[in-house]
């Protein structure tokens, strides 16, 4: 039981299909209490559905795009849980829209957006999160290769997953002195929710297979395995670190073309 005793919150849950989700039942096999939060009423009814499968959890409304409502969230975990080993970061979202067609026709506001959800966010929540480890502790976020090569159709994604990428280099600089470890994993292509956005994501999953040096998809558990491993003491020496579990895709030397 590797995080028996341990208290962590992720944020980002939406399904069971989520790999926010897959984290969720890899850290609570390990002995993990875990908290929620859910964005909307309209995921409240599904988070709390799979929390309610978890004994000890909990559920709470929080947008990471808002301030008022982190703090809020924040403050409602500190009261359940008195202190977080960890946190989990796993949000993403640009306009559909800016996931279509050339990258050179995103829009001012489309950017600010992705950027905004997907990275700046992991800064806001973490910031809170400070003075509930007061042990120190881990925090995990989500990531892809189209931060670092031209995936088509992933256009200002991936400009904000590089910015992602970034931030979790300088809060590891940062909270290293606090024993608070960064790090991210960059997951192969998968089939969620937030993915159904990007234009193509079957035939990218499709050719993942076809390519990827293991020869299949990438699967939700594994990279819930990957993220246990992170957060627990097993991971104690990493941080400021970008982990693939991705099959080996992310090794080869060009990629053929997905469109």
């Amino acid at each position: 039981m590797l995080l028996s005793g341990k208290k962590g919150l992720i944020i980002g849950v939406a399904n069971k299909h989520s790999i926010a989700w897959a984290i969720a039942q890899s850290a609570s096999s390990q002995g993990a209490q875990l908290f929620f939060n859910y964005q909307n009423d309209r995921l409240k009814e599904n988070v709390e559905e799979l929390v309610g499968t978890l004994p000890g959890s909990k559920a709470f409304p929080c947008d990471a795009a808002d301030d008022g409502q982190i703090e809020t969230l924040m403050a409602d975990v500190g009261k359940e849980a008195g202190a977080l080993d960890f946190l989990v970061h796993s949000i993403a979202y640009a306009p559909r829209e800016e996931l279509t067609g050339q990258f050179v026709n995103t829009t001012r506001k489309g950017f600010a957006t992705a950027l905004d959800v997907s990275a700046y966010s992991l800064v806001a929540v973490t910031r809170a999160a400070i003075p509930l480890m007061t042990q120190g502790g881990s925090v995990v976020t989500l990531t892809y290769l189209g931060a670092e090569r031209v995936v088509p159709h992933y256009n200002v994604m991936g400009v904000a997953k590089a910015a992602l990428e970034a931030t979790v280099r300088y809060l590891a600089h940062d909270l290293g002195p606090r024993n608070i470890r960064v790090n991210a994993i960059s997951a192969g292509p998968i089939k969620t929710l937030a993915a159904r956005g990007v234009s193509g994501i079957s035939k990218m999953v499709d050719h993942h297979k076809e390519f990827a040096p293991l020869r299949r998809a990438t699967e939700q558990g594994e990279v819930g395995d990957t993220a246990l491993f992170l957060v627990s003491s097993l991971g104690r020496g990493i941080t400021g670190e970008v982990i693939y579990v991705d099959g080996g895709y992310h090794i080869l030397g060009s990629l053929a073309s997905v469109e």
